[in-house]
This record gives C-alpha cells, structure tokens and sequence, in this order.
C-alpha cells in the first residue's frame, strides 16, 4: 500500500484555465488521476481492523488525503463537482472512527478536510 501511494499517485495541477473546459484533455487527464486515488484511498482504507490503524490513516490520510487529494479539491471551484468529489471522499472512511468523537471534532488527520467543508 505504501509504494502505491508514493510511487502510484500522480494528479497533476494545471491551470484554471486549462480545465475549465472539461472536455479539455488537461481536465480529463486530471478527473482520472484524481478518481484513481480516491479508489485507492477507498482500497487502503477498507483494511482498516486487519491492519494498525496508525497505519492506515497514515497512508490513507496523512499521505493520500492530506497530500493529493485535498490539494485538488481545493483547486476545485465550489459546485457539484466539488460536493459529488467530497461526497465520494467521504463515504470511503470507516464509521467506527466517528462513534466515540464529540460534537464538532473530527480526527487530527481530517483537520483540514473538515475546513474545506464547512467552507
């Protein structure tokens, strides 16, 4: 799982004004990079309970989140692309990492995802 996160990710960032278009082949070139990863992330983190825990929300977090995805999704203009793209991230995290946290706290490692919702 690791070497596919650092060797296997790559979703580049282009300009806003090459993606605006998405028929553009820089946009579709992008959403593919970008879907792969989120099945990655889905992958790494269906593992949760058979490997620590430390280590998948490191790869799948800290690394794959935190340092690929959340990147696009921040160049992403605010709309339903931008919800269906969050919405996808979301559903891929385990439900038991949210049953014993407290009203508006979230884990340290979706610290910043939490951000870029709430805004």
């Amino acid at each position: 799982m690791k070497k596919s996160v650092e060797e296997d990710v790559f979703i580049p960032l282009y300009p806003k004004s090459a993606v605006k278009d998405k028929s553009s082949p820089c946009s579709k070139f992008q959403e593919r990079r970008f879907w792969s990863a989120v099945k990655l992330l889905s992958n790494i983190l269906l593992w949760d309970g058979i490997v620590p825990e430390d280590t998948v929300c490191d790869l799948g977090l800290s690394k794959l989140l935190n340092c690929y995805l959340l990147l696009n999704l921040l160049n992403t203009p605010p709309g339903p692309d931008n919800t269906e793209k969050c919405s996808k991230v979301v559903s891929c995290f385990p439900q038991r990492w949210f049953r014993d946290l407290k009203s508006e706290s979230t884990l340290p490692q979706l610290t910043n995802f939490s951000q870029h919702l709430l805004q």
